[in-house]
């Protein structure tokens, strides 16, 4: 026997198509989606949250595959594009979680923790602030100055880029942090692009050069 709530959804899709709304036939009495039949259809989507956390839960199996972890990773990393995700990391606990993963022993998941961190904070006030108040600039610092892999390095410095446009505290760790040939003579300014770059250019220069 044929789902009565599927067949309603079919329906509407079907009146609702281009074909349907551009063939010239007088207008007919449109189906309505039923509420049940919604919720039949998109009831089991979880939500952006709850995606992360399991993305995050999976990083941290140690029975999954790096593969699979990395996969993960990518999810996690598409869904805190949105700046509502990105400051709901600290609401549900995962920045910790996340910058643990800088000292994580594969490189590939060192790899995309830097790259989480730089996605998150981008043009990103509060969270550049969570990024400072948890200590991981330093450990940014060292993973694009000191990491034997390169795409860390160059990940580890986007982060650093990120979190230190238009936010001084950041901008200040930084440059406190470096070590000492790409520290500037004087004090920069976040506001100043320019300024800016004089301190990051030099270290993604380095981070790209073959160790």
């Amino acid at each position: 026997m044929a789902d009565p709530m599927m067949n309603n959804i079919l329906r509407w899709g079907i009146e609702n198509s281009e074909s349907s709304q551009t063939d010239g036939a007088p207008a007919a009495a449109k189906t309505q989606l039923n509420p049940a039949a919604l919720q039949a259809l998109f009831g089991g989507m979880k939500s952006d949250a709850e995606q992360m956390k399991d993305a995050m839960n999976t990083i941290e199996d140690p029975k999954i595959s790096t593969d699979e972890k990395e996969v993960a990773f990518e999810d996690f990393e598409m869904i805190i594009q949105g700046i509502d995700n990105a400051n709901n990391l600290e609401a549900l606990g995962l920045w910790t979680r996340l910058i643990e993963k800088l000292d994580h022993e594969e490189p590939v998941l060192r790899k995309w923790a830097a790259w989480c961190a730089g996605t998150a904070v981008e043009n990103n006030p509060k969270a550049q602030e969570r990024l400072l108040i948890i200590g991981a600039i330093p450990n940014l610092v060292k993973l694009a100055t000191e990491d034997e892999n390169a795409d860390v390095r160059k990940k580890a410095v986007r982060a650093l880029s990120a979190v230190s446009r238009n936010f001084q505290p950041a901008l200040d760790a930084v440059v406190e942090s470096v070590p000492s040939q790409f520290k500037p003579k004087d004090k920069l300014d976040a506001a100043d692009m320019e300024q800016v770059d004089s301190v990051i250019d030099p270290l993604r220069a380095d981070a790209q050069r073959v160790r």
